[in-house]
């Protein structure tokens, strides 16, 4: 069978399983049972989409000019020591960081922001050192012997050819971002972690499940929205996708 045949087939059976799912759970009051609390999911989505937009920019806006420091020729000895150092916010348990945000800065959005801030910083980091640091020689050269200054040619050379591998970057942080910000209930952030956590405490597990299946398809939202993104902006050259 042919790839674009396969593939359009796989699609088809992917929608035949979900319209019997969907009937199924229809049958069985499930989605009756869910769409009681649309209410909460309605109020508690847009606090979970605040977090992460405002988690998110910060990492991006700290993180994409981070590493485009860290891969300069200067910083060379110090930058695999500083990746170590951001290593931290990954190894020690998302809880324990909030926890610890939570310790210092009290109870709230604003703890909240910066554990999930900190939770999702390193891959933009380390992607967008490692994308301009990949930067093939022989066009840095080019740019050099053309009279271009180091900044021209960071802007205009390096941070073009590194763009797909720091989209790579902000794809991954985002979408670790939007499936722990559910956490963040835990330290009076807010989010759909309400419905999940409450739900678990009640065993109620429609509740449960009305907070949880919201935040997959955020999750699954945000990772299309960034690689459309990443489709339009990354320049053809060096998009693979755009081949």
């Amino acid at each position: 069978m042919k790839k674009p045949a396969f593939t359009r087939f796989a699609y088809g059976l992917a929608l035949v399983l979900m319209f019997a799912l969907g009937s199924l759970a229809e049958q069985a009051g499930i989605l009756e049972e869910l769409f009681s609390y649309r209410e909460d999911v309605v109020y508690l989505v847009g606090q979970h989409i605040e977090l992460v937009l405002i988690s998110g920019s910060l990492a991006i806006l700290i993180g994409v000019p981070l590493g485009t420091l860290l891969s300069r020729p200067r910083f060379a000895r110090t930058a695999e020591t500083a990746m170590q150092t951001l290593n931290i916010g990954t190894t020690i348990p998302t809880l324990a960081i909030l926890a610890l945000s939570m310790s210092l800065l009290g109870i709230g959005m604003l703890p909240a922001v910066f554990g999930l801030c900190i939770a999702s910083l390193l891959p933009i980091v380390r992607n967008t050192y490692t994308g301009l640091l990949e930067v093939p020689d022989h066009l840095k050269e080019a740019a050099s012997g053309i009279g271009m200054t180091p900044m021209q040619m960071l802007i205009r050379v390096e941070l073009p050819n590194a763009l797909f591998v720091i989209f790579a970057g902000i794809r991954t942080a985002l979408a670790i971002n939007v499936g722990t910000v559910p956490l963040a209930f835990l330290i009076g952030g807010g989010g759909l972690g309400e419905l999940i956590f409450t739900g678990i405490d009640l065993d109620e597990p429609f509740m449960m499940l009305a907070g949880a299946i919201p935040t997959a398809i955020l999750a699954i939202l945000v990772d299309i929205a960034i690689a459309i993104l990443a489709f339009m902006i990354v320049p053809k050259g060096v998009n693979p996708l755009r081949a």
